[in-house]
């Protein structure tokens, strides 16, 4: 989008002035102020954006707290649930010790590399994220630099062509 309002700036060459005495119509180039009320524009557009950036996060949090906290309730409900059925008397259901021994262990040994993983990953999106964030500084400066080289370029050729000008006139 902004690509094609500067395309659309860059298509302007001349605003129309109505002089309102002698109804006559003069040009004047005002570029500059084209340019200037885009970059105020879309200033206002990117600051309007960042305020609600941190209401966002907010929600999102909180988003994600009540979903662990649900996810607690579910688990501990189901647990609950599970041992009371077990443990009435209508339903006495056997417990082998070697095998209640064993899906212990095997339980413990689960949730131990699941622990390990969900830190692996943790780190591995934690990395990523300043990845990302190293890479749109280096993005940053390389427009930073291309904006200057491309401005030093249009100056010597602006430069070039006056001189070029000024001697194809005298």
């Amino acid at each position: 989008m902004f690509i094609y309002i500067i395309r659309v700036i860059n298509n302007i060459k001349m605003i129309d002035n109505k002089n309102k005495d002698d109804n006559t119509s003069s040009k004047s180039t005002d570029m500059p102020s084209i340019y200037d009320t885009t970059n105020e524009n879309f200033t206002k557009i990117v600051n309007e954006m960042a305020k609600a950036q941190p209401q966002y996060s907010q929600s999102i949090s909180n988003l994600q707290l009540d979903y662990i906290q649900t996810t607690k309730n579910v688990i501990q409900n189901t647990i609950s649930a599970q041992k009371q059925l077990a443990g009435s008397s209508n339903w006495s259901v056997p417990i082998i010790v070697p095998y209640t021994e064993q899906f212990t262990k095997q339980s413990n040994e689960i949730t131990n590399n699941t622990i390990r993983a969900v830190g692996i990953n943790n780190q591995l999106t934690i990395n990523a994220l300043d990845a990302a964030r190293e890479n749109l500084k280096i993005y940053n400066r390389t427009v930073d630099a291309v904006t200057e080289f491309s401005t030093n370029v249009f100056r010597a050729w602006n430069s070039f062509f006056s001189v070029q000008q000024q001697q194809f006139f005298r």
